[in-house]
């Protein structure tokens, strides 16, 4: 007998729009894919780099869990950026806006804040990264999501998106940084942790 593997989407409760529960549905099933696939790195996968300047598991892992604290800033609570930049990110995460260390410079190492940092660190960094962003998506309605947001990012340019975009790429960006971190994994296990 062939073994049946079933692959559900479940709406999470307490969303005033479906549409917006759809998207922390997938954030959630993102998650735990990337939960089951890290299990086992240790500290020293975690900020492994292939090489000087490149990012590490951790770093992606950390950013992972700023941007989605961004984003809910940025989108349901409509914060301006020089806002966010402002807005103490350590009371959501425990660590500041830039302290996943990325972009680093050419050549770079991994910021000091994450050394040594072990996995239930980073699960519980994204942890509360999804229960402050999940207390907010939670409360938009299905009109919010047609809301558009204009703001100005630090390059001056002006960036101009509605809410259901937002949420859109809070999963779009979740996904390529996902993809990343196993490739990094894969990389690190082949290579036996060897630069």
């Amino acid at each position: 007998m062939t073994p049946l593997v079933r692959e559900v989407l479940m709406m999470p409760p307490g969303c005033r729009s479906r549409e917006a529960a759809s998207f922390v549905a997938q954030l959630e099933d993102q998650s735990e894919r990337l939960r089951a696939d890290t299990r086992g790195l240790t500290a020293a996968g975690l900020e492994w780099q292939p090489s000087p300047g490149l990012n590490t598991i951790g770093m992606l892992l950390a950013h992972i869990a700023i941007v989605e604290v961004f984003w809910t800033q940025v989108g349901p609570l409509g914060l301006t950026s020089d806002d966010v930049r402002r807005a103490d990110m350590h009371t959501a995460l425990g660590i500041g806006i830039d302290d996943d260390g990325m972009p680093l410079a050419p050549g770079g190492a991994p910021p000091a804040t994450l050394r040594g940092k072990d996995l239930a660190y980073f699960d519980d960094l994204l942890a509360r990264a999804r229960r402050y962003s999940m207390r907010d998506i939670a409360q938009l309605g299905d009109t919010d999501l047609d809301r558009e947001i204009t703001r100005t990012r630090r390059d001056g340019s002006i960036h101009q998106s509605n809410m259901r975009w937002i949420l859109y790429h809070m999963v779009e960006h979740f996904a390529g940084h996902y993809g990343q971190i196993n490739l990094l994994a894969h990389q690190f296990r082949l290579t036996g942790g060897q630069a």
